[in-house]
């Protein structure tokens, strides 16, 4: 965990929480049936249910690979009862089309005004069809028209995920070592060390205090995303994820990571505050173990969606989001075919603020 010592430069630019107002919400047409094979039309019906509760309390920006997706998107959702009026398309054509991943960083700036911050994107160090996402971030700062800059340390881009980054909105944030410091599996910046990445998020995020947690869930091809494990839900609260059985796969490195958050401090001083979210029994799929996980749901103008899996502990996680977030509708989104894709609802999407 570290402090910077200027707080000039926290004021220079900030990277806002979730929770704060949104002017839209980006999405991705699915569009690469090798993501969900098997289940690919499943999958896309779950979207449409997730698209049509983000269109009931805000605008959607909707990418579609080309003119025949943007046909069957505009069936699809039509069938579905989505509010037309809350949707824009805009096609460009992409890979994969993860937007939590594959979308700039927007921040304000000392003046209040919206800016993006581009961090390079490798397929997440694993997949090769990944060229085309990466011009994601570019091409809708353009579209958007707000000033865009690539974030750099040491004279090289820095290779990261939204996914890896979970912010408080006034300065903290948190990321796993797992994702960011491997150096032998699926490295994305060669030789970056906690400070490196430190003062790059102070430089370009406004970020003053890093909270290293240690590794992600089992399952995760991200090699340990934060959002599937660990979540601020206020300035100084956070939900994390646990497991009951000492037996389960994810119990040792969910359980470090509650001890690391219990001796974390906020930059004022004050303990964060922690809630234990559980874990779905492990989901399993042609073999696969699945990353199912109640971490990644999705903060929006009035509501939450929640991913859901047929699971006995469903009840209970949307019974503690509901808990923290009092004045926001909770409402859970059967993700089942959609993990498949190995991401759910927080991995789908990316708040454009207001």
């Amino acid at each position: 965990m570290t402090v910077a010592k200027s707080g000039a430069e926290k004021e220079m630019v900030r990277l806002p929480a979730e929770w704060e107002p949104h002017k839209a919400t980006h999405l991705a047409w699915p569009a690469t049936w090798r993501d969900w094979p098997g289940k690919f039309n499943a999958a896309r019906w779950a979207f449409v249910e997730f698209a049509r509760h983000i269109a009931e309390v805000e605008m959607v920006r909707l990418a579609v690979n080309d003119e025949r997706d943007e046909k069957t998107a505009r069936r699809m959702l039509s069938d579905a009862h989505v509010n037309m009026d809350n949707l824009l398309f805009h096609r460009f054509p992409l890979d994969r089309g993860w937007m939590r991943d594959i979308s700039p960083c927007f921040v304000y700036d000392a003046r209040g005004r919206r800016r993006c911050v581009r961090f390079r994107f490798n397929g997440w160090a694993k997949y090769d069809n990944h060229k085309r996402d990466a011009r994601w971030a570019s091409e809708i700062a353009t579209a958007l028209r707000l000033p865009n800059v690539e974030a750099s340390h040491a004279g090289n881009a820095v290779i990261l995920e939204g996914g890896a980054l979970d912010c408080n909105g006034r300065g903290a944030l948190l990321t796993t070592e797992e994702c960011l410091l491997d150096q032998q599996c699926q490295t994305r910046n060669p030789g970056l060390t906690k400070k490196d990445y430190e003062a790059c998020f102070r430089k370009y995020l406004g970020i003053t205090q890093v909270i290293w947690l240690n590794k992600g869930i089992c399952g995760d091809d991200t090699h340990g995303h934060v959002d599937d494990i660990c979540r601020f839900v206020a300035p100084d609260t956070v939900v994390c994820c646990y497991e009951q059985n000492a037996r389960a796969h994810n119990y040792a490195a969910l359980a470090e990571n509650m001890e690391r958050l219990q001796g974390a401090r906020l930059e004022s001083g004050q303990r964060i505050k922690y809630v234990p979210l559980p874990m779905p029994a492990p989901l399993h799929f042609r073999g696969v173990l699945l990353p199912a996980s109640y971490a990644n749901f999705y903060i929006l103008n009035g509501i939450v969606v929640v991913p859901t899996f047929n699971d006995s502990n469903d009840r209970e996680a949307l019974g503690i989001l509901a808990e923290v977030f009092p004045k926001r509708r909770v409402i859970g989104i059967h993700a089942v075919d959609l993990v498949w894709g190995f991401g759910t609802l927080h991995c789908l999407s990316h708040e454009e603020p207001a």
